[in-house]
């Protein structure tokens, strides 16, 4: 069972700074029920917080009597986990109330280490959402957060680079936004190596190394806006889904997290991809041990039919006779040994 984040974190702040209230009073203040809020105070004694629920006429919850809320605690990967969770929720209008989500946000960057707080502050200043509901390819964490803090300090970050031909590079580049467009992290800045405003997907980038130089970036510089204008001129991408029917984790080792993604369910093991050619992707699939069942689009079908062809007509070629210019496998032979020692 989940929890919604904000309001687990809100009863502790009441619990905190008005102890005692009743399940009535918590339950008004949070907007829920009073069952709600004994499943919320369970969730918090699961998390090893103390919290003590009193009956009658004088009863109420509160903390246990001494008890101090210790330091939040989180890895790099849980706090910027939740963060993005509570951006992602104002930002694309899935939050039930502003308030809430800026108060949670406010509160657990609070209680961060200095070490975290600057690197997540600056992925909320810079990070831009756009529409789209694809599953995303995430990003290393520790690549996330260095872009992120290039962009608002405004420093050169190094990149390695893999293209989507597998062409590995070294690069500066100025970071002038971090993007998540479509299921897919974006990075957009001017690169040295071109000399020009690039876009990057972020699940490309291999290692991010900031350096000291700083940057300028232009007036009124609109990185979604170039993001979305830049992708209108590339080739579509081709959105793939099929179905294998095959153990997830020997999948998972055949194709890694840079080609698809993948997600276990009950009718087998679900493969997501954009891809470019679906003759690439129709090649992917045949070197595969595995059933599969297409499911969109249909024209990946055709390209698998094509291939099949292709590959029948190449196991019913007949052998071409040896050209008379190439010595006979006797006659190799027969060199070879008169070569050989003893």
């Amino acid at each position: 069972m989940s929890y919604p984040l904000t309001r687990v974190l809100a009863l502790l702040e009441l619990l905190q700074t008005h102890p005692g209230l009743t399940g009535t009073q918590l339950a008004d203040r949070l907007g829920t029920d009073v069952r709600t809020v004994r499943r919320y105070a369970a969730r918090l004694r699961e998390l090893g917080i103390p919290v003590e629920s009193v009956r009658g006429r004088f009863g109420g919850y509160r903390l246990a009597r001494g008890y101090r809320m210790p330091p939040l605690m989180l890895t790099n990967e849980e706090a910027l986990v939740v963060m993005l969770g509570l951006l992602a929720g104002e930002r694309l209008g899935m939050s039930t109330t502003a308030p809430a989500g800026a108060g949670a946000l406010a509160k657990i960057e609070r209680v961060l280490p200095h070490a975290l707080r600057e690197p997540l502050a600056a992925m909320r200043d810079t990070l831009s959402f756009t529409a789209g509901t694809v599953l995303a390819q995430a990003p290393q964490t520790g690549i996330l957060l260095t872009l992120a803090q290039a962009c608002r300090s405004a420093r050169t970050v190094g990149l390695h680079y893999r293209s989507w031909h597998q062409e590995h590079t070294e690069r500066d580049v100025d970071p002038y936004g971090v993007i998540f467009h479509v299921g897919c992290w974006y990075l957009v800045g001017h690169d040295h190596l071109r000399d020009s405003l690039r876009t990057f997907r972020m699940d490309r980038i291999e290692s991010a190394t900031p350096s000291a130089d700083t940057f300028t970036a232009p007036d009124d510089f609109d990185p979604v806006t170039y993001l979305t204008a830049s992708l209108a001129r590339t080739p579509s991408l081709w959105q793939v889904e099929v179905l294998i029917d095959g153990p997830v984790d020997d999948i998972s080792r055949r194709l890694p997290r840079t080609i698809a993604t993948l997600t276990a369910t009950p009718a087998g093991v679900l493969l997501r991809a954009q891809v470019q050619r679906l003759e690439s992707m129709a090649h992917l699939l045949a070197s595969l041990e595995w059933p599969f069942t297409i499911r969109s689009p249909d024209q990946l079908r055709q390209s698998l039919k094509d291939l099949a062809q292709q590959l029948t007509i190449a196991a019913e070629r007949p052998p071409e006779d040896t050209p008379e210019s190439m010595p006979s496998t006797a006659a190799v032979r027969d060199t070879t040994s008169r070569r050989a020692p003893g």
